[in-house]
């Protein structure tokens, strides 16, 4: 295959998932735009539930993640029996997994008021953190049937499904937050319902999408417990839970930044919510290119074609670099206009604004590391990467975020910095990874 093969194939995979990825975290942003012009509290105290949601959240994205390269895998060796099996199992450990972040999230919501926060923010984060931890069920099961299908390489209908729901999402916090066609006007609480309400619309169409379609009757698709096997579970876990970590140690760095700054204050807690939000957007639809280039690996393994496998890892490494280059100049240009679409406070403007430049400037490191991710998960090589996320971001990003905002007193911005140096060490390392592996494999292949 040429290159041009390989941008082809993966840019029909990629724009779906990309898409995808991008509805699930605008539900995010068109929260925080709405919730924004209620003012500063309700945005931090949306920023601070969602900062611990997310992370669990994302916990529950990476365990589930654990379905799709081992389905492309047993496409590619023409396994229909083995295809359906890992779905059961998925959902199982889907539900399970439910479960449990709903457990830790209800048991840690009291911790809110000893870390330090304005007590009225906390008053009304809890209450949303609950209605929005709720949707983590419906999440999940949603998650079964969308990583189910992309490892089959079906991408488009997680995105219709996502798109469709977000756009629920939206009406429905117009009209819930604001009140509006006889509704109560519920501020914050209106936007935790209707991310509640949209997350369970997904489930119900994906699964009848997927259930009926005739494309996986092959699959003999069950949803019973029945016939679990330990075997397989593990193997599911031993990807999904290190890609939970992965995420976990990524996304808590920036949820611990957030508690960081609501020790500098209000405006500084709106404005990196804000900052983060637009930045979050780049990395999910990144996040949609990884998604890709863990397919199209897992894929080519499956098909024992090494040498189109290391050529699909890097082409997609190209992409994420020639996107993010332009999320990049996106944030620095119009770092003073973009927050007004959140916000009319000038301080937290001014504050976005700052820290947006520093967002542009970890744009690249960030799309070559999440891509990193991706394409050593298709390689089932996991535990590796799940170290150097934990070392490059608690070891070393949040300490030294830390020491320049409160030791040497440069506030928000330097809590961003060391976030920055986090993901530049963690996308070398990564990428330096992949080539090696890759290259080893290859060389094995073209002896054997």
């Amino acid at each position: 295959m040429t290159i041009k093969n390989h941008f082809q194939i993966t840019l029909q995979l990629a724009y779906p998932v990309v898409l995808s990825q991008l509805g699930q975290v605008s539900v995010g942003v068109a929260d925080s735009m709405m919730v924004g012009q209620l003012g500063a509290v309700p945005l931090a105290a949306s920023s601070l539930a969602n900062s611990i949601f997310f992370v669990l959240l994302m916990f529950g994205m990476g365990v589930s993640m654990g379905i799709t390269p081992l389905v492309s895998v047993a496409e590619g060796k023409g396994k229909p029996t083995r295809i359906g099996r890992l779905f059961q199992h998925g959902l199982w450990i889907n539900l399970a997994t439910a479960l449990l972040l709903t457990t830790i999230i209800l048991g840690l919501s009291q911790g809110l008021y000893y870390l330090n926060q304005p007590e009225e923010v906390v008053d009304i984060a809890i209450p949303y953190l609950f209605v929005i931890t709720a949707s983590l069920f419906p999440f999940m099961i949603f998650q079964t049937f969308k990583q189910f299908a992309e490892g089959l390489s079906q991408t488009r209908q997680a995105m219709y499904v996502t798109i469709f729901s977000n756009l629920v999402n939206v009406l429905l916090n117009w009209i819930l937050i604001f009140g509006k066609w006889g509704a109560p006007e519920m501020g914050l609480m209106g936007a935790g319902w209707a991310t509640l309400i949209s997350r369970i619309l997904m489930p119900v169409l994906m699964g009848l999408y997927v259930m009926k379609s005739t494309r996986y009757r092959p699959f003999n698709l069950q949803w019973t417990g029945k016939r679990l096997s330990f075997p397989m579970i593990n193997r599911v876990l031993k990807i999904g839970i290190p890609t939970g970590f992965q995420y976990i140690f990524e996304v808590s760095a920036f949820g611990s930044a957030a508690i960081m700054m609501g020790w500098i204050g209000v405006n500084a807690l709106a404005g990196h919510q804000i900052a983060l939000n637009l930045a979050s957007i780049s990395y999910m639809m990144a996040a949609g290119l990884s998604t890709a280039g863990m397919i199209r690996v897992s894929n080519q393994i499956g098909k024992g074609n090494l040498k189109a496998m290391r050529e699909a890892g890097m082409v997609v490494f190209g992409m994420v670099l020639i996107f993010m280059a332009c999320t990049a100049v996106i944030f620095i240009v119009f770092r003073d206009f973009l927050p007004t679409l959140y916000i009319d406070d000038p301080e937290v403007i001014a504050m976005s604004a700052t820290l947006l430049v520093i967002a542009g400037m970890f744009q690249l490191s960030d799309g070559v590391q999440v891509v990193g991710l991706g394409v050593l998960r298709g390689m089932e090589d996991v535990r590796f990467p799940t170290w150097i996320t934990l070392l490059a971001y608690w070891v070393l990003g949040l300490p030294l975020g830390y020491f320049l905002a409160f030791e040497l007193e440069w506030g928000a911005v330097g809590v961003w910095y060391g976030l920055l140096i986090g993901l530049s060490i963690t996308a070398v390392v990564l990428f330096y990874r992949f080539h090696k592996l890759s290259l080893k494999l290859k060389k094995e292949n073209d002896f054997s």
